[in-house]
């Protein structure tokens, strides 16, 4: 079990860092001084870029490294990311460069904000090999005999749960903000991180019963999909045969894979056998493909569509660590003589996720069988209609305190406004992220084959980290356009001056046009019964070994971590 506690280790100095980056643009936007447009714009950026790694990380976790490695990797790069990012606040490098302590912008240089720029990219890569890997590290680790699988091990596994969803949330949302200087706050979570990294390491030296067990990297259904294509293309000229028999079917694998289907033939080629070509040495290479191998390639292609309109999804996601915290930042956060840090803000979002929307969000889903998770997915989608609408609305009301305290020219002052008032938007925030998390994961899970649900699920999340980044262009292109005709630009150096609450109410409207969008491309789409005849639902990919289930059908002790 002490494998246990040493990966959870990591995932426990994770959410430290995570609440830690949550007021971010406070930091940049206080210190460096810059406005918060382009704060938001670094770390949405920044967001999307640690969304859309663990989808490469994924391929070379199957294909070379495997999840001992990458959590090496990982957890390394992590504490080193945020250790760089605490050596870039002004005090650590004064001295050195001969520079000043304050936290202000004339103390922000050159070797600062390299290394400011620097840590945030490690924490970017640390974060998403976490993501890959720890859960199915876990998983390599469980302990298969009957004495280690008692009642009293997974006693022992609540410790971890405990920590993680009680002790390290309540410690990063409430003690960590009260540290005042800006070091310290990342700082402390740097400690931590080094110390996680260090204890994971440890089991990486050990013999015995007490070291890590390793499951040897054994190939990705993506280089099926990628031999298809490229098999496809170099047989573009070849014509359709008449018979089936001249199409290439791997003995024993037609029958448990997805049906034949009509779409896409082009792909089909990949599976001709051309004339004194040995079928068994052909598929070996790049040359030729089964059948089978052909119709995971089609399921992939055909949710592309529906994967598109995950970008605006993610736009909206992007809200919650960087415009929603500039509007709390000079709100009222009194309660009594206790000054509410805006990390309680975080905090509440995601119990409002644990408690309120998932247990929602399952329901809905299996209610409805195959229908559940798209039906899910358009939920998640009005939530964030709903969330553009309320955050709008709450903008234009904070619009209109300080217009009438005169707080227009100062930026710096608290505004007369119960920062909870934001909770509405923070929480329909939660539900949008949890219906669209679990609905897209059921979704792949029902609908692909079993080898490529965590490619698929990585991918949409990928495309929700595009839309992050693309949160970036959207206010460019509503800037400029709101600036037609001579126009004053919604986006100003200060908040009090924009007018966010349009840009919330163009993001309405999009979000409303990609519902539609969807709801079309949902009833267009050719559904899985999940559970029907002709699924493959044990059949691994092309050369993965899957791991077995314990009686109980999922491993235990990682399921307490949700």
């Amino acid at each position: 079990m002490g494998s246990y506690v040493r990966i959870s280790a990591l995932l426990w100095s994770d959410i430290l860092v995570y609440y830690a980056l949550f007021v971010m643009q406070n930091y940049l936007t206080k210190v460096w001084k810059i406005s918060f447009v382009n704060a938001a714009g670094i770390l949405n950026i920044w967001g999307g870029i640690s969304m859309i790694l663990p989808v490469f990380f994924l391929f070379l976790v199957d294909t070379l490294l495997g999840n001992r490695k990458m959590l090496l990797i990982s957890s390394i790069s992590y504490s080193l990311g945020i250790g760089l990012v605490t050596m870039s606040t002004p005090p650590f490098l004064a001295d050195a460069t001969g520079t000043c302590k304050d936290y202000s912008p004339k103390c922000i240089h050159r070797p600062q904000k390299v290394l400011f720029y620097i840590g945030m990219a490690l924490i970017a890569v640390g974060g998403a090999g976490n993501f890959i890997s720890v859960k199915p590290f876990l998983d390599e680790q469980r302990v298969e005999n009957e004495h280690d699988s008692n009642e009293g091990a997974r006693e022992f596994c609540k410790l971890p749960f405990f920590i993680v969803v009680v002790i390290v949330p309540i410690v990063g949302a409430v003690a960590l903000p009260f540290v005042k200087p800006w070091s310290l706050r990342f700082g402390i979570p740097a400690i931590f991180t080094a110390a996680a990294a260090l204890l994971f390491l440890s089991g990486v030296f050990l013999r015995g019963s007490l070291a890590y067990k390793e499951v040897q990297p054994q190939g990705s259904p993506i280089t099926s999909v990628c031999r298809v294509f490229f098999a496809a293309a170099c047989k573009i000229s070849q014509p359709f045969p008449d018979d089936d028999r001249y199409l290439y079917k791997e003995s024993g694998k037609e029958n448990d894979g997805f049906s034949h289907t009509r779409i896409l033939r082009c792909l089909e080629k990949a599976a001709i056998i051309l004339p004194n070509e040995n079928p068994e040495t052909a598929n070996k290479g790049w040359g030729l493909c089964s059948i089978s191998e052909v119709e995971d390639a089609k399921i992939a292609v055909r949710m592309f569509p529906m994967c598109t309109t995950f970008i605006v999804c993610g736009i909206v996601s992007s809200f919650g660590n960087t415009y929603f915290i500039e509007q709390a930042n000079r709100m009222n956060r009194r309660v009594g003589n206790w000054k509410v840090p805006l990390q309680v803000l975080l905090l509440l979002s995601q119990w409002a996720k644990s408690f309120l929307f998932t247990s929602r969000a399952k329901c809905l889903i299996k209610k409805y069988g195959k229908h559940g998770p798209p039906m899910g997915i358009a939920v998640a989608m009005i939530f964030s209609i709903l969330c553009c609408i309320t955050a709008a609305k709450m903008e234009l009301h904070r619009l209109k305190v300080i217009e009438k305290h005169g707080l227009l020219e100062k930026p710096d002052n608290n505004i007369p406004m119960s920062v909870f008032l934001l909770l509405f938007q923070f929480v329909l925030l939660a539900g949008l992220d949890t219906f669209f998390e679990m609905s897209v994961t059921e979704f792949y899970k029902d609908q692909s084959p079993k080898c490529m649900v965590k490619y698929l699920s990585c991918f949409a999340r990928g495309v929700s980290g595009l839309g992050f980044m693309s949160g970036v262009l959207s206010v460019y292109v509503v800037g400029k356009l709101s600036e037609a005709w001579g126009n004053k630009s919604w986006f100003q150096s200060t908040l009090n001056k924009s007018r966010l609450d349009r840009y919330y109410w163009v993001l309405a409207g999009l979000s409303t046009v990609n519902l539609v969008v969807f709801m079309f491309v949902a009833c267009s789409y050719r559904y899985k019964t999940p559970d029907g005849p002709g699924r493959n639902v044990d059949r691994p990919a092309r050369g993965v070994t899957a791991l077995p289930p314990d009686e109980n059908g999922s491993n235990q002790c990682f399921n307490l971590f949700g």
